[in-house]
């Protein structure tokens, strides 16, 4: 590998051995959030325990859970924190919160950093109901339970980007730095019908008053044949010393996303690695189809690396829903 990305040592990012199950699966029970699958892990600690927020789908769209476990194999029925709100003007039928402030070290158990007493997050929904149907936008929230949420600041929307990110914007990934507040996101330049899929950032000092530093995204799509060549998607932005390192998913036109990740000096110019970190497994393995959607956080020295595992499946009914995919979370680590 040449140029800056050859200059970071992969092997401390590296997550070699696949857990090669579900740690956290769809509930296949009809009125429930995650009825039909679950999605989008985040990985944090607080108080000596490991946290997971993720997503359900029950075919209205997403809500958020959380999960708590003690060793980062074994996690507890999720609770959820982040529900859809008819009444709300973004999360009438998604909820997705993705990331939550937390201690930004590579090597660390991701504690929540707190505030004055508050942790503070970002989600994203989108204004259809369905799977990710219409233009989403991202907002903020904040809380002192990490429990119950309340939005905070402004909401970013495509309308206000660049031309790669007018489709809509998805999952976002939010971190503090220097008395900033950096939210890294992708976003799509077409709402419907053939879009790609592209990482871009915004920064403010108060979760209020947001700059977009570049027209365009940080991160590209790749070229033809690239494992990235369709989507560059899904950040997930740690610290090790000197570095920056962006963990995301590619998907290719042979229909499997995978994960790899780029290295920056100052958060603003990324390098990509061009390395695979968690590829899709062999037939019949929960990784089949897509290995995506990374959350990273270390235990003992060792980076766990949580991802959206899935394969296509027999379909089965859940109500008036027919599902054909196997949709959960899945671990590889170091």
């Amino acid at each position: 590998m040449s140029g800056p990305a050859g200059w970071y040592d992969p092997a401390r990012v590296r997550t070699p051995h696949k857990d090669g199950r579900l740690l956290v699966e769809p509930s296949r029970q009809p009125g429930r959030f995650d009825s039909l699958f679950v999605d989008c892990p985040f990985v944090c600690s607080d108080g000596g325990e490991y946290l997971m927020t993720y997503v359900g789908f029950d075919g209205t769209g997403y809500q958020t859970a959380l999960s708590r476990s003690p060793d980062l194999e074994s996690w507890s029925p999720g609770e959820v924190i982040l529900p859809r709100d008819p009444g709300h003007p973004h999360r009438r039928y998604n909820a997705a919160l993705t990331s939550i402030v937390r201690d930004n070290r590579l090597g660390s158990a991701g504690q929540v950093t707190w505030l004055d007493g508050r942790a503070y997050a970002t989600y994203h929904a989108y204004p259809e109901p369905g799977m990710e149907a219409g233009a989403g936008v991202i907002g903020f929230l904040s809380s002192d339970d990490l429990l119950t949420w309340e939005d905070t600041g402004s909401v970013l929307r495509p309308q206000d980007g660049g031309a790669w990110e007018r489709g809509g914007l998805y999952k976002s990934w939010l971190l503090r730095h220097d008395g900033l507040y950096y939210c890294f996101y992708n976003a799509k330049n077409r709402t419907y019908d053939g879009w790609r899929e592209q990482i871009g950032y915004a920064v403010s000092p108060d979760l209020e008053r947001w700059e977009r530093p570049r027209s365009g995204p940080v991160v590209p799509h790749g070229g033809e044949g690239a494992f990235d060549e369709r989507f560059a998607s899904d950040p997930c932005v740690l610290r090790d010393g000197d570095w920056w390192v962006m963990f995301y998913f590619g998907l290719s036109f042979d229909g499997h996303a995978r994960e790899s990740y780029a290295v920056s000096r100052d958060l603003r110019t990324w390098h990509k690695s061009g390395e695979i970190l968690v590829d899709v497994g062999p037939p019949g393995s929960v990784d089949e189809t897509y290995a995506h959607k990374p959350a990273v956080v270390s235990r003992d020295g060792r980076p766990y690396h949580f991802y959206t595992a899935a394969r296509r499946c027999e379909p089965y009914q859940v109500g008036e829903h027919t599902q054909a995919e196997r949709r959960g979370i899945s671990m590889a680590r170091g």
